[in-house]
């Protein structure tokens, strides 16, 4: 599995802002990149059960507006808008938790379309303070760029050749690169830069299966 980290991490752009949502403060994780596809194309690979798991995870449930979704060994939701071609929310439910996913499309010109994905969560407990934005931004990145490997093939993603890339040194590092994205985009958020590079070593370690550092 090639990738090179340096193209991939540049052709992501990674902000954070705050919202509000159902009345309480929020923070939003914003991950934004382009495909040489067109747009129907692009939202079929989001929105078709029978080729989700092609770059993703395999789905079940009613694929459809007020319906429910399951992920395998992941989260499932309620799709709550969905506006073919072009915007798609759900909630997202994992952990005993919910917090709120928005993808949107917008074509850029003849064949390149744009991908935005923000994932809402309320500002609650520790966990924002302990691992930042790259708890949820380091998977999406990963996702979507099993999402690019697809769309540029047309083929399935390996997921077993994808987990062992991912527990290899070149994965990890690859992995390290996305986490510290992050943190420069909480600091440009305005977090402490310290804090920011604590919560991108624990993130890091995190998503490379391996221990906390000291003080984590």
């Amino acid at each position: 599995m090639k990738i090179d980290p340096v193209a991939y991490v540049g052709a992501v752009v990674r902000e954070v802002a705050n919202r509000e949502h159902l009345g309480r403060p929020a923070r939003a994780v914003i991950a934004t990149r382009s495909y040489d596809t067109d747009i129907d194309d692009l939202w079929d690979a989001l929105t078709s059960a029978e080729r989700i798991p092609r770059w993703f995870l395999p789905v079940s449930g009613d694929l459809r507006l007020g319906g429910r979704y399951q992920f395998e060994g992941n989260a499932g939701g309620e799709i709550t808008r969905c506006e073919p071609p072009r915007l798609l929310s759900v909630t997202w439910e994992f952990g005993g938790g919910t917090t709120w996913l928005t993808v949107t499309l917008s074509e850029q010109q003849a064949g390149v379309t744009k991908l935005e994905l923000e994932h809402i969560a309320h500002v609650e407990g520790d966990m924002w303070d302990r691992f930042g934005p790259g708890a949820v931004g380091v998977g999406w990145d990963l996702a979507l760029m099993g999402l690019a490997r697809h769309l540029a093939s047309g083929a399935d993603v390996d997921r077993a050749e994808a987990m062992a890339w991912m527990a290899s040194e070149e994965g990890k590092s690859f992995i390290r690169s996305i986490s510290e994205a992050w943190g420069k985009a909480s600091i440009a958020f305005g977090t402490a830069e310290a804090a920011a590079n604590a919560a991108v070593a624990r993130t890091s370690a995190f998503y490379c299966g391996e221990p906390p550092g000291e003080g984590s």
